[in-house]
């Protein structure tokens, strides 16, 4: 019996129902399937009867048990195990495959967020269909107005065609079983637009204290004069909240904040 591993933030999902869900909500294409974190194996089962598939795993002690488990589809090169932490991997090579490919995963919670943005920035990952905490999925799926609003969801909504939770799943599905609900998230990719990096860090001084205003949060890095001729060229009131504005909106106040010319 293989006990889940709290340094890798292991939930083991059991139910099959749920299992069987997230295959039929798997996109109808010709892509490779790259799954993160394996575990037991009991969704990659279901995957590799559906598509080629590539996995990554980190837990040494999980790699016997997969070589064993998946023999055959291994020696058929249905399946693929490559173990390594997966976020090297996107280090090393700035894909995990080359070519084009959906992931599809139960992520763990500590590590799912940055996951997710490798894989907005990874150019051949077209869909993401992912297990992620509730709280954080609806992050990522949020439009503005909405209170979870915040700069994943800009993101999201700038660098996706789509993005829905699709189902919620219960703790009990799990072995260990988490102390909270889980979401079924899943992003269609816009493959047209690429994000500059540093818009990234502009969305978390923009986030930084969401209940503030949004001019006061920029402030702190970004001179009040230059900002007051930004809100002016957008049309915006000063009294706006990080969540309010949306995405466009943001692009753009990001554009001039970069330019940085102020009117004389």
């Amino acid at each position: 019996m293989v006990k889940a591993k709290k340094k890798f933030g292991q939930n083991f999902l059991k139910d099959s129902t749920v299992l069987d869900r997230i295959i039929q909500s798997m996109p109808k294409n010709d892509n490779k399937i790259v799954e993160i974190g394996p575990g037991l194996g009991d969704l990659t089962e279901k995957l590799v009867k559906y598509k080629d598939t590539l996995a990554y795993e980190v837990d040494t002690d999980l790699i016997g048990i997969l070589k064993t488990k998946f023999a055959i589809d291994i020696h058929e090169k249905r399946f693929e195990l490559i173990h390594t932490d997966v976020l090297k991997a996107w280090n090393e090579k700035s894909t995990l495959y080359e070519g084009s490919y959906d992931l599809i995963a139960n992520l763990p919670y500590y590590i799912a967020t940055n996951i997710i943005l490798r894989a907005i920035e990874d150019e051949n990952c077209e869909n993401i269909i992912v297990m992620i905490q509730k709280e954080v999925a609806l992050k990522f799926a949020a439009s503005e107005g909405e209170k979870e609003f915040s700069g994943l969801g800009v993101i999201t909504k700038l660098a996706s065609k789509e993005a829905r939770i699709l189902f919620d799943v219960p703790p009990e599905s799990f072995e260990p079983a988490p102390k909270v609900m889980s979401s079924i998230l899943f992003i269609k990719k816009d493959l047209d637009v690429k994000l500059d990096k540093s818009f990234l860090k502009f969305l978390k001084v923009c986030f930084s204290q969401p209940r503030k205003k949004l001019i006061k949060n920029l402030s702190s890095v970004y001179d009040k004069k230059l900002l007051s001729d930004v809100y002016s060229d957008l049309e915006l009131i000063e009294t706006l909240r990080p969540h309010e504005l949306n995405a466009s909106l943001y692009s753009q106040m990001y554009t001039k904040v970069k330019n940085g010319k102020q009117r004389s």
